[in-house]
Protein backbone atom coordinates (compact mmCIF):
# COMPACT_ATOMS: atom_id res chain seq x y z
CA UNK A 1 0.00 0.00 0.00
CA UNK A 2 1.40 3.41 -0.98
CA UNK A 3 1.30 6.39 1.33
CA UNK A 4 -0.83 9.40 0.44
CA UNK A 5 1.45 12.07 -1.07
CA UNK A 6 -0.62 14.84 0.52
CA UNK A 7 0.18 13.42 3.99
CA UNK A 8 3.97 13.47 3.59
CA UNK A 9 5.85 15.85 5.88
CA UNK A 10 8.48 18.21 4.53
CA UNK A 11 10.61 21.01 5.90
CA UNK A 12 9.34 24.36 4.71
CA UNK A 13 12.10 26.67 5.94
CA UNK A 14 14.75 27.26 8.58
CA UNK A 15 15.17 30.66 10.22
CA UNK A 16 18.37 31.48 12.11
CA UNK A 17 18.27 34.60 14.27
CA UNK A 18 20.31 36.57 16.79
CA UNK A 19 19.46 39.59 18.88
CA UNK A 20 21.45 42.59 20.00
CA UNK A 21 21.96 46.30 19.50
CA UNK A 22 24.87 48.32 18.11
CA UNK A 23 28.14 46.39 18.58
CA UNK A 24 26.48 43.08 19.44
CA UNK A 25 24.24 43.38 16.37
CA UNK A 26 27.27 43.80 14.08
CA UNK A 27 28.85 40.69 15.63
CA UNK A 28 25.56 38.78 15.25
CA UNK A 29 25.42 39.68 11.54
CA UNK A 30 29.01 38.42 11.10
CA UNK A 31 28.10 35.17 12.90
CA UNK A 32 25.09 34.43 10.69
CA UNK A 33 27.11 35.26 7.56
CA UNK A 34 29.86 32.91 8.77
CA UNK A 35 27.43 30.04 9.34
CA UNK A 36 25.22 30.40 6.24
CA UNK A 37 27.36 32.38 3.74
CA UNK A 38 24.22 34.34 2.84
CA UNK A 39 23.03 37.93 3.10
CA UNK A 40 21.64 38.71 6.57
CA UNK A 41 18.49 40.76 7.15
CA UNK A 42 18.37 43.16 10.11
CA UNK A 43 15.19 43.58 12.14
CA UNK A 44 13.88 46.85 13.57
CA UNK A 45 12.21 46.95 16.96
CA UNK A 46 8.58 47.96 17.40
CA UNK A 47 8.74 48.21 21.21
CA UNK A 48 10.67 50.23 23.73
CA UNK A 49 12.79 48.18 26.17
CA UNK A 50 14.99 50.62 28.12
CA UNK A 51 16.93 47.90 30.00
CA UNK A 52 18.37 46.63 26.71
CA UNK A 53 18.70 50.06 25.10
CA UNK A 54 16.01 49.29 22.52
CA UNK A 55 13.61 51.91 21.19
CA UNK A 56 11.04 51.77 18.35
CA UNK A 57 12.65 51.86 14.91
CA UNK A 58 16.10 50.91 16.21
CA UNK A 59 17.79 47.83 14.75
CA UNK A 60 17.65 45.11 17.40
CA UNK A 61 18.24 41.78 15.68
CA UNK A 62 19.12 39.90 12.52
CA UNK A 63 17.90 36.79 10.73
CA UNK A 64 18.50 34.51 7.76
CA UNK A 65 15.80 32.38 6.13
CA UNK A 66 16.89 29.23 4.29
CA UNK A 67 14.48 27.33 2.02
CA UNK A 68 16.99 25.13 0.15
CA UNK A 69 16.35 21.56 1.45
CA UNK A 70 19.90 20.12 1.05
CA UNK A 71 21.35 23.18 2.78
CA UNK A 72 18.81 22.87 5.62
CA UNK A 73 19.69 19.20 6.12
CA UNK A 74 23.46 19.80 6.20
CA UNK A 75 23.07 22.69 8.70
CA UNK A 76 20.65 20.71 10.87
CA UNK A 77 23.09 17.81 11.17
CA UNK A 78 25.74 20.23 12.45
CA UNK A 79 23.32 21.96 14.84
CA UNK A 80 22.03 18.65 16.26
CA UNK A 81 25.63 17.48 16.73
CA UNK A 82 26.22 20.62 18.84
CA UNK A 83 23.24 19.54 20.99
CA UNK A 84 24.49 15.91 21.30
CA UNK A 85 21.72 14.74 18.94
CA UNK A 86 18.96 15.38 21.46
CA UNK A 87 16.06 17.81 21.62
CA UNK A 88 13.73 18.58 24.52
CA UNK A 89 10.09 17.73 23.97
CA UNK A 90 9.00 21.25 24.96
CA UNK A 91 10.98 22.66 22.00
CA UNK A 92 8.59 20.94 19.59
CA UNK A 93 5.13 22.31 18.78
CA UNK A 94 2.61 21.80 15.97
CA UNK A 95 4.21 22.72 12.62
CA UNK A 96 7.59 23.77 14.03
CA UNK A 97 10.67 23.03 16.10
CA UNK A 98 12.62 25.77 17.90
CA UNK A 99 15.90 25.47 19.75
CA UNK A 100 18.94 27.53 20.60
CA UNK A 101 22.69 27.06 20.66
CA UNK A 102 24.39 28.87 23.55
CA UNK A 103 27.78 29.39 21.86
CA UNK A 104 28.57 29.04 18.17
CA UNK A 105 31.91 27.29 18.88
CA UNK A 106 29.89 24.19 19.88
CA UNK A 107 28.90 23.76 16.21
CA UNK A 108 31.25 21.31 14.45
CA UNK A 109 33.41 23.01 11.82
CA UNK A 110 33.34 26.46 13.43
CA UNK A 111 36.24 27.85 15.40
CA UNK A 112 36.45 30.86 17.68
CA UNK A 113 36.61 34.17 15.82
CA UNK A 114 37.94 37.16 17.78
CA UNK A 115 35.80 39.62 15.76
CA UNK A 116 32.61 37.81 16.78
CA UNK A 117 33.41 36.87 20.37
CA UNK A 118 31.08 34.53 22.24
CA UNK A 119 27.55 34.51 20.82
CA UNK A 120 24.67 32.10 20.49
CA UNK A 121 21.81 31.82 18.03
CA UNK A 122 18.24 30.56 17.77
CA UNK A 123 16.99 28.14 15.13
CA UNK A 124 13.35 27.75 14.07
CA UNK A 125 12.42 24.93 11.69
CA UNK A 126 8.97 25.01 10.04
CA UNK A 127 7.24 21.86 8.77
CA UNK A 128 4.37 21.58 6.31
CA UNK A 129 2.39 19.23 4.12
CA UNK A 130 1.50 19.60 0.47
CA UNK A 131 -1.29 22.06 -0.22
CA UNK A 132 -0.31 24.68 2.36
CA UNK A 133 0.08 27.29 -0.36
CA UNK A 134 -3.70 27.16 -0.91
CA UNK A 135 -4.10 28.86 2.48
CA UNK A 136 -1.31 31.41 1.98
CA UNK A 137 -1.84 32.65 -1.58
CA UNK A 138 -3.64 35.91 -2.30
CA UNK A 139 -5.78 34.99 -5.29
CA UNK A 140 -8.35 32.17 -4.95
CA UNK A 141 -7.39 31.53 -1.35
CA UNK A 142 -8.79 28.26 -0.03
CA UNK A 143 -9.20 26.51 3.27
CA UNK A 144 -6.46 24.40 4.82
CA UNK A 145 -8.00 21.94 7.28
CA UNK A 146 -6.62 21.45 10.78
CA UNK A 147 -5.93 17.77 10.02
CA UNK A 148 -3.29 18.91 7.48
CA UNK A 149 -1.19 20.49 10.26
CA UNK A 150 1.93 18.58 11.26
CA UNK A 151 1.48 17.34 14.83
CA UNK A 152 4.11 17.19 17.55
CA UNK A 153 4.24 13.37 17.40
CA UNK A 154 4.76 13.40 13.61
CA UNK A 155 7.66 15.85 13.98
CA UNK A 156 9.22 13.60 16.63
CA UNK A 157 8.94 10.57 14.31
CA UNK A 158 10.39 12.60 11.41
CA UNK A 159 13.40 13.68 13.50
CA UNK A 160 14.03 10.16 14.82
CA UNK A 161 13.81 8.64 11.34
CA UNK A 162 15.83 11.22 9.38
CA UNK A 163 18.31 12.59 11.94
CA UNK A 164 18.48 9.85 14.62
CA UNK A 165 17.56 12.36 17.33
CA UNK A 166 16.68 11.39 20.89
CA UNK A 167 13.88 13.27 22.61
CA UNK A 168 14.35 14.36 26.24
CA UNK A 169 11.24 14.57 28.40
CA UNK A 170 12.52 17.54 30.43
Amino acid sequence: MTENIMKQIEMEKMVLNCGGVEDKLERSVKLLELITKRKVQTIKSSKRIPDFGISPGKKSGCKVTIRNKPEIISLLKRFFAALDNSVKIRQIADNHLSFGIREYIEIPGLEYNRDIGMLGLDIDLSFKRKGRRVKLRKIKQGKYPKRQDVTKEEIIDFLKKNFKISIKKK
